[in-house]
């Protein structure tokens, strides 16, 4: 009897402190973030309800004075209601008694307190429930000494876009529309063919009583001259217009409850979206289900996904913020799998959607799985696993992977990959999950693709590496960068304007090294000794060839070379233009005692590097520079994020602590300064100003989460 009481106490014993543990993660994990805090404020489906195609997250407005609190999905609209109390019309934030105060963020669900009116007390809980169906729902109370006439306006706006309306669907009580979404974007249009749908459906409705109904042209300045009718005309009217046909900019519901002193209502409205061509039943009977369910499941499955991460007792709300911003970024770009892959995926982002940032990973993207691992494992494993199932058989992984299978771009007869930060990724990973079957895995992936390397990434066999013929991509610059682009303008085709494959290139040859090293590491954990110890020598072997003929001792720092000579020149070009790959030395630990210090007197240069908001790309003396984020893609002067990690890592390495964490300071800065004032991650950074031009959302930030983790190891309350 006794073992048996034993028996079922172990298996019990789990979840029996599992309540304790979940008030813990609840507790940290509250914020009370105002409207000039930095949190982020875009939330997706969870990977579970996600699908690839028809997918629509919503960025939340909760800090605009002149809008109501607002949730907009790219291209396809915004949803907010606007309050009426006792005939008092409240249609923006700047006229609440209190403003919104939001009390917990997660990847794909929101809770916040605010008072429209004096008296009025709401908690409103925001969930995008899946791909399709997104839900608010406000619990209203009267905690005033009277009661209150309340009517709360559910809109559905497509501002200056227009929707059909095809009914109001009686038996399901909401509006049924019909409209075109344009795929049109301005970094990277989605390309139709894949499956992205233009002409879509929506069901909007609410859960208690709809009194009327309404469709209208215009703007909200409009329908407030419609709700707040004067007082004395013949044409006054409670009702709304009751339209079932035709073109509109914007749908309204509208809801009303007499509130006596301490009584409580739930007003909830959903808005679901699907292509027309898809079954509107499903949909409805889907939505229908969610008007009463209760919503306490989805909070407690975001504590459970919030209780591996280390709870920091961080010395700033900003910085906490950043943290649960930068897990909750990561999170929020990643799909089940489907289509050519068995394993869950990212895109960059999910709101806004471009073509280009959307359905397939690539290496660089990657690096943000570095943070992600602590939020889920096992999902960032599976993640990497994605290269790992479409490695091609020469060993390859290309440039990109995904749902659509590997796409290899190739040109000039041969395949394009990215840059190899892949053994890294996996290692990082490893040191959080513990798990030796992965290793294994990845060290047998890594090793191919590293032979891959050899052979095709040093075709002249010197011993030091080339990007492709496709570089431009390859190679992470794109575009705008000072040494591997002709011109200051760029305005030559790929082959002519992009030089990086006639050329001895630093960083390439860095992240070999770096490679060589991890696969070193992941060899001894696996107990192959004389592989770990081969691994070694081949980094040691390439370091020696950088510091021989990469390293300009007249300046101090190190350089791209050309390909035939090794010479600093190319044609009548000097290559010696300083740029943020240089100090990656020190992250692949490369750099000889010496030339460190003179690497950290440039770095520190307030006229060069050492800038406001970070280590730009390149040099602030060089001609090139910019100081502009006005587009994508920029590597000639803005702030990337995890560029400036590994400078920050490679500052770790060589024990200079001091700094390292002077320049994760400017990191969170960086990056806070911009959540206060939109509530955004971003690709890049202006090193020197304030005002962006360029991809929001960028999964690749969730770095930022790393870094918080390292500089505040010693403050960790919980792992």
């Amino acid at each position: 009897m006794c073992r048996r009481l034993i028996v079922v106490f172990i298996l019990l014993y789990p979840f029996m402190i599992f309540p304790q543990s979940l008030k813990q993660v609840e507790g940290y994990m509250k914020i009370h973030a105002k409207a000039a805090d930095p949190l982020y404020t875009t939330y997706a489906a969870p990977m579970s309800r996600s699908r690839l195609y028809g997918d629509k997250a919503y960025k939340m407005d909760y800090y605009s004075d002149c809008r109501p609190v607002t949730y907009s999905s790219d291209h396809a609209g915004n949803i907010f209601c606007i309050w009426k109390v006792d005939e008092v019309v409240i249609d923006k934030i700047a006229d609440f008694l209190v403003k919104p105060v939001v009390q917990y963020s997660f990847p794909d669900m929101m809770i916040m307190e605010y008072q429209p009116f004096r008296g009025i007390k709401v908690s409103e809980t925001f969930i995008v429930h899946s791909s399709t169906i997104a839900i608010v729902d406000m619990q209203i109370r009267n905690i005033d000494r009277i009661p209150h006439e309340l009517t709360v306006y559910p809109i559905l706006d497509l501002e200056k876009d227009t929707t059909d309306i095809v009914r109001f669907d009686k038996s399901n009580s909401g509006y049924v529309t019909h409209r075109y979404e344009n795929p049109y974007r301005l970094i990277s249009s989605l390309k139709t063919e894949y499956g992205y749908p233009t002409r879509t459906r929506d069901f909007f409705t609410a859960n208690q009583k709809i009194f009327t109904y309404g469709g209208y042209t215009g703007d909200m300045s409009d329908f407030f001259n419609i709700i707040k009718t004067d007082f004395y005309s013949d044409k006054r009217t409670d009702s709304l217009n009751m339209k079932t046909k035709g073109a509109v900019n914007f749908i309204a519901l509208q809801l009303k409850k007499r509130l006596k002193p301490g009584e409580s209502v739930n007003f909830r409205y959903l808005r679901a979206v699907q292509a027309q061509d898809e079954n509107i039943d499903s949909l409805m009977n889907q939505t229908v289900a969610l008007k009463t369910i209760f919503l306490k499941g989805y909070f407690d499955d975001n504590l459970f996904l919030y209780s591996k991460i280390p709870r920091i007792k961080f010395s700033s709300n900003d910085e906490k913020l950043a943290y649960i911003g930068a897990f909750n970024l990561a999170r929020g770009c990643m799909y089940p799998a489907t289509g050519k892959t068995k394993y869950n995926f990212y895109s960059f982002s999910r709101n806004p959607l471009w073509g280009w940032g959307h359905g397939h990973q690539v290496l660089h993207e990657s690096l943000s799985m570095l943070a992600y691992t602590y939020l889920d494992p096992q999902s960032a494993q599976a993640s990497q696993r994605v290269y790992m199932e479409q490695q091609d058989s020469t060993g390859l992984i290309a440039y990109r992977h995904g749902p659509r299978g590997m796409q290899s771009y190739q040109h000039k007869n041969m395949p394009t990959t990215s840059a190899p930060f892949f053994s890294w990724i996996n290692w990082e990973i490893y040191n959080v999950s513990k798990d030796k079957q992965f290793l294994a895995d990845a060290y047998n992936s890594g090793t191919k693709y590293m032979d891959w390397l050899y052979k095709n990434r040093d075709t002249d066999h010197d011993g030091t590496y080339e990007w492709g013929p496709y570089g431009i991509i390859e190679n992470v610059r794109d575009w705008y960068n000072a040494v591997f682009q002709v011109s200051a303008e760029r305005y030559l085709d790929v082959d002519k304007e992009d030089i990086s494959d006639e050329l001895e290139c630093l960083d390439l040859t860095l992240m070999v090294i770096k490679e060589e090293r991890c696969l070193s590491k992941m060899a001894n954990v696996l107990g192959k000794e004389k592989e770990a110890n081969e691994w070694l020598e081949k980094a040691n072997k390439t370091t020696k060839l950088v510091n021989e003929r990469m390293w300009d001792d007249s300046s101090g720092f190190y350089y791209s070379i050309n390909r035939k000579d090794h010479s600093f020149k190319f044609m009548t070009r000097d290559l010696r233009r300083q740029e943020i790959i240089g100090f990656l030395a020190l992250w692949a630990e490369a750099a000889p005692p010496d030339r460190v210090k003179r690497l950290i007197s440039t770095l520190t240069d307030t006229t060069k590097f050492w800038r406001r908001y970070g280590v730009p790309t390149l040099s602030a003396t060089d001609p090139w520079y910019s100081p502009y984020v006005d587009y994508c893609c920029k590597w000639n002067g803005p702030v990337w994020l995890l560029w400036d990690y590994m400078v920050y890592d490679g500052l770790k390495l060589y024990k200079y602590n001091d700094l390292a964490d002077k320049l994760a300071n400017k990191m969170v800065v960086c990056a806070t300064t911009q959540l206060s004032k939109n509530h955004n991650y971003w690709e890049s950074y202006s090193a020197d100003n304030e005002v962006l031009n360029c991809p929001s959302n960028y999964i690749w930030d969730a770095i930022i989460a790393k870094l918080l983790i390292e500089k505040n190891n010693d403050l960790v309350i919980s792992k």
